[in-house]
């Protein structure tokens, strides 16, 4: 039989070799008897579906064909005209040329890396960091290095300038839920304008306080040293509809600097050529309305009584093997083991096999290392499933703890 030579020889490029399944896991469809903890998902429940079929009308009314054209690389001039004017404060005026819309929020990291880094360069990072900024770098090869908050200033200064950008997350850091004090937000801030230093601000969940009074952002704090001019100052502030109004609108933003926008453009033309017409016609519609302010107070409400329920779940079922504190906001719980030689990657078949599902912490790190922490989800699931979720995650503890060393699970297990 003559040998069968179909198909495409695939001679892929060697980032794809670092690639793990837990991101198209915790987004993709699960047993339905399994309980997702790990995804960084909002309530369905919440999502305000009659408002955007509202919306969706009036924004074909308005727009007509214009909805479902091609428009301007860097977004819908009347959204961005918009965003600017949420942004803007006393000392800072911005314009649509401070504003780029992305598809997601996580368009804009993937699209900055794009436009900024070489092979080998280095980035300054909370660490742990988000993984879907370590997945977007890839390509590039970066050296990840670990932002040290409480670093001295001259220290600080240093590390930024060693590095293409600085990127962190003050507001409920995802995975770690940290809230970021104030005087080491204006200490950061500081080492950057001194070092000259591009600071990328990820913020999806500064809306998401439980207890407490909002901090400013970094972009707040910067604005009252801006001027009445351009701005050009050190922070890149990106945002999103996804926690706010539903993830599957797709619509993020990036807003800072002038040049800094048209950089990402620059990537963004030669990916997309723009974010969808139509969403964000969709998106303005949804903005004039306040729907996102709309809605707040009941996911607020929700998402509190949603975190006591995991914290208090998590102390009864989960506290003799880790540690943790509850967050002011945000939506994750972050655990660490109380024996730093649980390895929460081979952890996590067990826990599939039990039911759940979580974040492991090696994929919040770029290079792997971080293996005695998991992050945990209380957002998607009501308070009942939490509860057993964590009776799952127990369960899948002792299991794997009673294991050979062997037998609990190979490198090629492990999701991280």
């Amino acid at each position: 039989m003559a040998e069968d030579r179909r198909g495409a020889i695939l001679r892929l490029a060697s980032w794809t070799r670092s690639d793990n399944p837990i991101t198209r896991h915790m987004v993709g469809v699960q047993p339905p008897d399994s309980i997702n903890l790990a995804g960084g998902l909002p309530a369905p429940e919440l999502f305000p579906v009659e408002e955007v079929r509202a919306a969706t009308d009036r924004a074909l009314r308005r727009f007509g064909p214009r909805a479902l054209a091609y428009g301007p690389v860097a977004g819908l001039p009347e959204l961005r005209a918009l965003l600017a004017r949420r942004f803007s404060r006393p000392g800072r005026r911005l314009g649509p040329e401070n504003v780029v819309v992305t598809s997601g929020g996580l368009q804009a990291l993937d699209f900055l890396g794009r436009a900024l880094l070489e092979r080998g360069d280095a980035i300054l990072a909370q660490f742990p960091t988000y993984l879907g900024a370590i997945d977007a770098w890839k390509p590039a090869h970066p050296r990840h290095l670990a932002l040290d908050w409480d670093a001295a200033p001259d220290a600080q200064q240093a590390a930024m300038q060693a590095a293409k950008f600085t990127y962190c997350v003050p507001n409920f850091s995802n995975p770690t839920g940290e809230l970021v004090p104030l005087p080491r937000r204006r200490a950061l801030l500081a080492a950057a304008r001194a070092a000259r230093a591009l600071l990328v601000e990820d913020d999806p969940y500064g809306a998401l306080y439980y207890d407490g009074s909002p901090l400013p952002t970094l972009f707040d704090l910067e604005a009252g040293d801006g001027g009445e001019g351009p701005y050009r100052g050190n922070v890149l502030h990106l945002g999103t509809l996804s926690k706010s109004i539903g993830p599957g609108l797709r619509i993020g933003w990036a807003v800072g600097d002038a040049a800094v926008v048209d950089a990402i453009c620059m990537a963004k033309q030669g990916s997309d050529i723009g974010t969808s017409s139509f969403v964000q016609a969709v998106a303005l519609e949804l903005l004039e309305a306040g729907v996102d302010h709309a809605v707040h107070d009941r996911m607020i409400e929700t998402y509190r009584a949603r975190r006591d329920a995991l914290v208090a779940a998590a102390q009864e079922h989960l506290s003799r093997r880790f540690v943790f504190e509850a967050p002011v906001g945000g939506m994750f719980l972050w655990l660490r083991a109380r024996d730093p030689a649980l390895d929460t990657g081979t952890l996590w078949p067990v826990a599939m096999a039990e039911g759940v599902s979580y974040a492991p912490s090696a994929v919040f790190d770029a290079s792997g290392a971080l293996h005695d922490c998991l992050r945990l989800n209380f957002t998607l699931n009501p308070e009942p499933r939490l509860v057993e979720g964590a009776r799952r995650l127990a369960r899948a503890v002792e299991r794997h703890l009673q294991q050979p060393p062997a037998a609990s699970g190979s490198s090629e297990d492990k999701p991280g």
